[in-house]
C-alpha cells in the first residue's frame, strides 16, 4: 500500500526518508514548485542545539535532540563544534540566567573564547560552550534527503496541493505545518537575514543574548552567516520588516562591529506552526497521522518526530 506524504518540509522529508528506509512505497506530496518555497525549514538556522533549546522548552527535548544529531549525520554533512553562548559585560546577569536553566555547558573566559573564535578575541569577558551540540545547512539536508527518497525508489511530486480525505483508506501523514490544520495549532512568525562576510569567521553558532535583540549567528560555507530569528506570534505571511531587519542586524554588529561591512544576501520570513506548548506533536486519527508543530525545533526534532510517525503508519498498515 502506497503511504502518501503531504508537504516537504523537513518534516515531511524526514518522515518520508524513515518510510523509503523501511521499505515503504511513498509518494510525497508537496503544493510548492520546488523544494522551500513555501516551507519554515527553508530559512532555519540548522541549530542542533538541544541544550541550548531547553532553557526555553521542557529539558525531555534534549535526548531526542542528541539522538537527532545522529540522524542527521547518516545522511548530510553535520559540524560537531557546539554552540557559543554570548553576552556583553552589562548583560552577565543573563548569562547566567541561561547557564541555570541548561546544562551541558562548561564556563570560559576572554581567553578561551579567543581560543575557540579567534575573531571574538577581547570581545567577551564569558561565554557557555556547549560541546556536544552541532549545526548544518537546512537547504543542504533538505535537498540530500530528497535524493535519499528518489534513490530508494520513492516518488516526490511537486505542485501537487492534495488533501487527506484524497486517498481513501490509504495510509497518509500530513506534515503540511500549519496548513494541517490541526486542533490547537497557531502560526509564530520567524525571521532572518543571509549575510556574507570576508572579514568575520566563526565555526560554530554563537547565540547572543541581549535585553532587546536576542539573537543566533550561523556559519555557512563561504563566507555566509544566517542571522535569526525573531519571534512574533502572528501568522502573517509576507517579506521581512523593516523593523525585524534592523534588530537582527543591529544584534549581528554588537557581536562584531566588522559585519557593518558584510553584503545581504537574502531576507526571509514564514509562519511556523506550533502548540500550546512550544512542542511537536504526532496524532493519528484512523488512515491519517498528522505530524506538526516543530516550531523553532524542526532539525532539531523532526529525527525523533518522524520516527514516530513512521511507527504509526506501520501500526495502520500491519491493522489493515
Amino acid at each position: 500500500m502506497t503511504v502518501h506524504v503531504l508537504g516537504a518540509g523537513v518534516a515531511g522529508l524526514t518522515t518520508a526518508a524513515r518510510l523509503v528506509e523501511a521499505g515503504r512505497e511513498v509518494v510525497v506530496h508537496e503544493a510548492s514548485a520546488e523544494i522551500g518555497a513555501k516551507a519554515a525549514s527553508w530559512l532555519a538556522g540548522g541549530m542542533l542545539a538541544p541544550y541550548c533549546e531547553a532553557a526555553t522548552a521542557e529539558p525531555s527535548i534534549i535526548e531526542p535532540g542528541l539522538d537527532g544529531i545522529d540522524f542527521w549525520s547518516e545522511r548530510t554533512p553535520v559540524a560537531r563544534k557546539g554552540t557559543l553562548v554570548l553576552a556583553a559585560p552589562r548583560d552577565a546577569a543573563d548569562l547566567r540566567q541561561f547557564a541555570a536553566r541548561t546544562r551541558g555547558h562548561r564556563l570560559l573566559d576572554a581567553d578561551a573564547v579567543a581560543e575557540l573564535e579567534p575573531d571574538l578575541a577581547g570581545r567577551f569577558r564569558q561565554a557557555l560552550f556547549y560541546a556536544d551540540e552541532a549545526h548544518l545547512d537546512p537547504r543542504t539536508a533538505l535537498a540530500r534527503l530528497r535524493a535519499r527518497i528518489d534513490e530508494r525508489g520513492g516518488t516526490v511530486l511537486f505542485g501537487s496541493q492534495v488533501e487527506p480525505g484524497a486517498f481513501a483508506g490509504e495510509a497518509v501523514v500530513d506534515c503540511r505545518g500549519i496548513g494541517a490544520k490541526a486542533e490547537g495549532l497557531r502560526g509564530v512568525r520567524g525571521e532572518m537575514v543571509l549575510i556574507r562576510s570576508r572579514d568575520v569567521r566563526l565555526d560554530r553558532p554563537v547565540r547572543l543574548l541581549h535585553p532587546r535583540w536576542p539573537i543566533y549567528i550561523v556559519p555557512r560555507e563561504e563566507g555566509v552567516f544566517m542571522v535569526g530569528a525573531t519571534m512574533i506570534e502572528s501568522e502573517r505571511v509576507g517579506p521581512i520588516t523593516l523593523r525585524s531587519a534592523v534588530e537582527l542586524l543591529s544584534a549581528a554588529f554588537a557581536l562584531h562591529p566588522a559585519f557593518a561591512e558584510a553584503e545581504i544576501l537574502e531576507t526571509g520570513a514564514a509562519c511556523r506552526p506550533a502548540f500550546a506548548d512550544n512542542l511537536p506533536r504526532v496524532i493519528r486519527q484512523g488512515p491519517v497521522v498528522t505530524f506538526a508543530g516543530l516550531y523553532r525545533h524542526g532539525f532539531l526534532l523532526a529525527p525523533a518526530l518522524s520516527a514516530r510517525a513512521a511507527e504509526e503508519v506501520r501500526s495502520f498498515l500491519e491493522a489493515a
